[in-house]
């Protein structure tokens, strides 16, 4: 099943000490890189919080931030540490007297100083189960948005390979026609010539040119990419660098296809098939 790297996840879990809130959001990226916010006194869960994380997912960037709102005792517990307070807003007097009215701290600058407000800290190991169980149920909904992100630009995708398989059939029916037009050329231009053309030379000439224009290999590959893309599609690991490959091979057929063609149609089918690859890779970067 194909998962998009595009995502965003909340889980809101009640504790003891409040309320435990992930947030997860991923985007696309080569590898799996994982940027993570935790407040400082959980910060002993990160490398917990990490394996989880990469066990779960192997492609994204991924950003995970933890918020722990206080409520009841903890809450209630939460002080200001007085004598610090003090001791602020007397050399912001200071300052004052110094600078100008005007310039002293605001009440929101005193509870943003450091060691200003105490606030009790959770014990670690008695909470940290339900952080991480948390982090599970919101890795559980990143990975259902994920997939189904994934089954929309799944069906998209089949839609182009279907126009491809359509762009390769009309070049497959021009080939008898292009096939017998140069071989009308060839005989024409023999036509004009004051000498009799030796007919075990005209076979062999027309032999060549049937070589230089033989297209079939590269439309059976063609062909061949468009069912391994459907194959890919069934299968539950992530598939994102496969398909990645398989744009490329599909690309590089449709260059040479471009190449060989001696028929304006067949040009036409070619340019299409470029137009269509370029499409699916840009979406197929942003598969997992």
């Amino acid at each position: 099943m194909l998962r998009s790297m595009t995502a965003f996840a909340r889980r809101e879990q009640p504790s003891a000490w409040g309320a435990i809130i992930w947030e997860l959001r991923s985007v696309n990226h080569r590898y799996l890189e994982t940027t993570l916010r935790l407040p400082e006194a959980l910060r002993g869960l990160e490398t917990a919080a990490r394996e989880r994380i990469g066990a779960a997912l192997s492609r994204g960037k991924v950003e995970g931030t933890l918020k722990l709102q206080a409520a009841g005792a903890a809450a209630a517990a939460i002080t200001l540490n007085f004598p610090l307070v003090e001791r602020l807003l007397d050399v912001a007097a200071e300052l004052e007297h110094q600078m100008g009215p005007g310039t002293g701290l605001r009440l929101i600058d005193v509870l943003r100083w450091p060691g200003v407000v105490n606030e009790p800290e959770p014990d670690l190991d008695e909470i940290s189960a339900i952080i991480l169980g948390a982090l599970d149920a919101a890795l559980a909904e990143l990975i259902a948005t994920r997939e189904r992100e994934g089954q929309r630009t799944a069906e998209l995708l089949l839609q182009r390979c279907e126009a491809m398989r359509v762009q390769v059939m009309r070049a497959r029916a021009r080939r008898p026609e292009v096939l017998a037009r140069w071989r009308d050329k060839l005989l024409g231009r023999l036509t004009d010539l004051p000498v009799e053309a030796d007919p075990g030379r005209l076979e062999q000439e027309l032999v060549l040119i049937a070589q230089r224009l033989d297209v079939d290999e590269e439309l059976d590959r063609l062909d061949t990419h468009l069912d391994e893309i459907q194959t890919v599609f069934q299968r539950p690991e992530p598939v994102g660098r496969r398909l990645d490959f398989l744009m490329q091979e599909l690309n590089r057929e449709a260059n040479t296809l471009s190449a060989k063609s001696a028929d304006a149609e067949t040009t036409r089918a070619a340019v299409e098939l470029k137009v269509l690859i370029e499409q699916m890779r840009e979406q197929i970067q942003n598969i997992e």
